[in-house]
């Protein structure tokens, strides 16, 4: 009994730890973002966690049974395209905002489990996706009733990540965990490479502008931010990974929107302006939400 309250004290220690260094990744994205295209910054969040879990694979050999590539390539895709939203919209709206929307995963994961997965949806499932969704609109307040395009790339960014999450449930079966977390830092790392290489030589509508940009060579300081964001970035996966190990799911889960107060007192630090009282409302609404699948998951 003691030994399992140890573990669960050092899994909740360590997803305290993930979700700090997730905001430092997050406040460091800020920053470049604002000197460097976010697809460019997409490229070297990756490219740290591309040769550490190259190394890994290279030392300890897969051992999967695969065949589902094209399912494989929709994680790493939808993992991509969620990280350049959330990394561009860092660049426009309050680095506690744009976490928030990243964390409406739960809410969509929820639906997507449903409609795909077919597990069942509970009526204190529904009322959850109902508070998140009412969440949202406070979060965003649409100015005559309609979301800018910085909402609706950070609904998107919490949209992409739920596809990835729901995708990984499946792919367990099939692919060692580091060949799945291969395929989205993999294709974060090329697909961006391509968009820069093709932006000289195609013309894009302005919606889809934010996957676009030339290669800028970072400058002094702006190799730290870079680096920094690589680095805080594999530190909370990896600390994640070990608090999933030591501690129950559902409580990880809980723990891991701490995240969003850390990521609300990093941004007021960089110059965000303080949230006003219906944004706080918001996100403590996508909070309940989020905590409401979660447990409802876990005791299901």
């Amino acid at each position: 009994m003691i030994q399992k309250i140890k573990a669960m004290d050092r899994g909740i220690l360590f997803m305290l730890l993930a979700s700090l260094s997730f905001a430092f990744m997050g406040g460091f994205a800020k920053v470049v973002s604002q000197m460097l295209p976010p697809v460019e910054v997409t490229f070297f969040r990756n490219i740290f966690g591309v040769v550490l879990v190259g190394l890994s694979i290279w030392k300890i050999p897969l051992k999967q049974r695969g065949g589902k590539p094209f399912l494989l390539l929709f994680r790493g895709s939808m993992g991509f395209l969620a990280l350049l939203a959330y990394f561009y919209i860092m660049a426009h709206i309050p680095l506690g905002e744009a976490v928030t929307y990243n964390k409406t995963s739960p809410i969509f994961v929820a639906i997507f489990a449903y409609i795909f997965l077919h597990e069942k949806l509970s009526k204190y499932a529904l009322v959850a996706i109902v508070l998140g969704f009412i969440g949202i609109v406070f979060v965003a307040q649409p100015q005559g009733g309609t979301f800018d395009r910085y909402d609706i790339l950070g609904i998107f960014s919490g949209i992409g990540a739920a596809l990835a999450y729901t995708s990984i449930r499946e792919l367990r079966k099939y692919y060692d965990t580091r060949a799945i977390v291969m395929s989205f830092m993999g294709v974060g790392t090329i697909a961006p490479l391509l968009l820069m290489l093709l932006t000289p030589y195609v013309e894009v509508s302005q919606e889809f502008e934010w996957m676009f940009a030339k290669f800028v060579m970072p400058q002094g300081v702006e190799w730290g931010y870079v680096t920094a964001v690589g680095v805080f970035a594999t530190i909370s996966q990896l600390l994640m990974t070990k608090a999933y190990e030591l501690t129950k799911a559902g409580i990880v889960g809980t723990i891991s929107y701490s995240n969003i107060v850390f990521a609300l007192i990093i941004g007021i630090i960089l110059g965000d302006p303080i949230p006003n009282i219906w944004t706080i409302f918001g996100i403590l609404l996508v909070i309940t939400s989020g905590l409401l699948v979660t447990l409802v998951k876990e005791k299901g």
